[in-house]
């Protein structure tokens, strides 16, 4: 394996969804390592406890909350209140509020009024509070400006924990691709602090419209996302700055990132605020190819994939020709229709990625028992297979495809059936819970590790070590 692929790495809030996050530029404190913590003495072995009572196959996002952010809290009062110990901490600490202030001063106040006001959307605050241009931090109380300093510290806690994950990964030869979804939450620190950036009333500050999708595989309703909508006129007046952060602040994290629902940068699907779902929406034309411009210009050596799933038109095709970016195939759509279909194995593109499934997939086991005879029958002549171990046929077919980089969803590879699912599009509820077991990673690498290999060997995938 050359590759690791995530999803966003945001802070999530309602829904638990990593595309729903309070900011585009912020990691996420759950996935803070507390055991480092215990390393530095920040914290003591003890305050581990209430952990060892949370659920091993699923994460339980209501305890997470109940206890992460208590002993995180911790964490900061004894780094806060000893200013003689930590000294070498205290200078990276220093150097990261000032490379990151761009965004992070912002991201911690927004933070720290949103627990000021238990938890509410920044558009159910009090009328002084929405406007952030208006606030002046020297009038807020004491309360608020502490936890601003708590939110920049569990902020350079991911960030230190992160870099040192990813320098590990990549001294051993993989790279880490990333996720960032086109859109960004109504509840957030960006759309807060750059009304300006999106589609919104110019008093109310609610949304005039909303992002989601029209009917399609997922939903025969399409699927109302809640998102606002950019106001790209505005962003293009200074050339797109804020993407441009945005990306760089990604090409931290990641080595590649992949943009998600990439059609939307050629025309994407507006709903009427009011609207009950996204079958009342309408196609609008995106930025389009001078935003990749811009963004080539500013990142030249960026490596990017671009999720070109959905309803995909002529025009679409198109920018990702014109763009010459990588986009994506995924063998859950191949089947069931004529040899036309583009994600067939023998139309595939070279300058793509192939999945076997996404995130918002069943697993490959799942959907195939859960698909029609005739649709598992075009599976198994196609293949030349039985079927009995469909998993693993996807994974072979992948390898030998023509697509430059073949990606696999962890579940696969373990050969899990629908309740290893992460995401259920259209479900509110219940989904970005499901969590691997010590024993199944070690059973994939003992079982496993040498099939693949040989896979690598025989269709040319074995990674360039030199």
């Amino acid at each position: 394996m050359s590759y690791w692929q995530v999803c966003p790495l945001g802070p999530t809030g309602f829904g638990d969804s990593p595309y729903q996050t309070f900011s585009a530029f912020a990691g996420n404190p759950y996935l803070i390592d507390l055991k480092q913590l215990v390393v530095l003495e920040l914290l003591k072995s003890e305050d581990m406890d209430p952990f060892l009572f949370m659920p091993g196959t699923r994460c339980d996002y209501g305890l997470l909350y109940e206890q992460k952010w208590s002993t995180l809290s911790k964490a900061y009062s004894n780094f806060s209140g000893n200013p003689k110990e930590w000294l070498e901490l205290r200078e990276e600490y220093k150097s990261f509020k000032k490379e990151q202030r761009r965004w992070l001063d912002t991201f911690a106040l927004f933070m720290s009024l949103k627990q000021q006001f238990e938890g509410r959307s920044w558009l159910e605050w009090p009328k002084p509070f929405r406007t952030y241009k208006a606030i002046q931090t020297k009038d807020l109380d004491p309360t608020v400006i502490n936890r601003i300093e708590s939110h920049k510290f569990f902020q350079f806690l991911f960030f230190k924990q992160w870099s040192s994950l990813k320098l590990y990964a990549n001294d051993l030869g993989i790279q880490i691709i990333g996720d960032i979804s086109i859109f960004v939450a109504l509840d957030s620190a960006d759309v807060w602090s750059h009304p300006e950036y999106f589609q919104l009333d110019t008093k109310s500050f609610k949304p005039k419209a909303l992002a989601g999708c029209p009917p399609d595989y997922f939903s025969m309703n399409g699927q109302l996302w809640g998102n606002p909508l950019y106001n790209w006129k505005n962003m293009k007046k200074d050339s797109y700055a804020w993407w441009i952060d945005r990306f760089k602040s990604s090409f931290q994290f990641y080595d590649i990132v992949r943009i998600d629902h990439f059609r939307g940068f050629e025309s994407y699907w507006s709903v009427q605020a009011d609207a009950e779902t996204a079958t009342e929406g309408k196609w609008v034309k995106g930025p389009g190819l001078p935003f990749f411009k811009a963004i080539q210009k500013a990142l030249p050596n960026a490596k990017i994939i671009a999720e070109d799933l959905g309803h995909i038109t002529p025009e679409v095709t198109q920018l990702l020709k014109d763009t010459g970016l990588p986009g994506m195939a995924v063998l859950q759509f191949a089947f069931g229709g004529g040899s036309g279909n583009f994600y067939l194995p023998h139309n595939l593109q070279s300058n793509s990625v192939i999945y076997s499934g996404t995130h918002d997939n069943d697993t490959t086991i799942g959907w195939y028992h859960s698909e029609s005879e005739a649709i598992q029958d075009h599976v198994r002549t196609y293949l030349s297979v039985s079927g009995d171990s469909i998993g693993w046929d996807f994974i072979r077919t992948a390898y030998k495809s023509v697509c430059r980089l073949a990606i696999f969803p962890l579940q696969d590879l373990m050969t899990l059936d629908s309740p290893g699912r992460m995401n259920n599009p259209g479900n509110a509820l219940g989904n970005w819970q499901w969590r691997y077991q010590t024993w199944q990673l070690e059973a994939l690498t003992n079982e496993s590790a040498d099939y693949l290999a040989s896979l690598g060997e025989l269709f040319g995938r074995v990674p360039d070590k030199s």
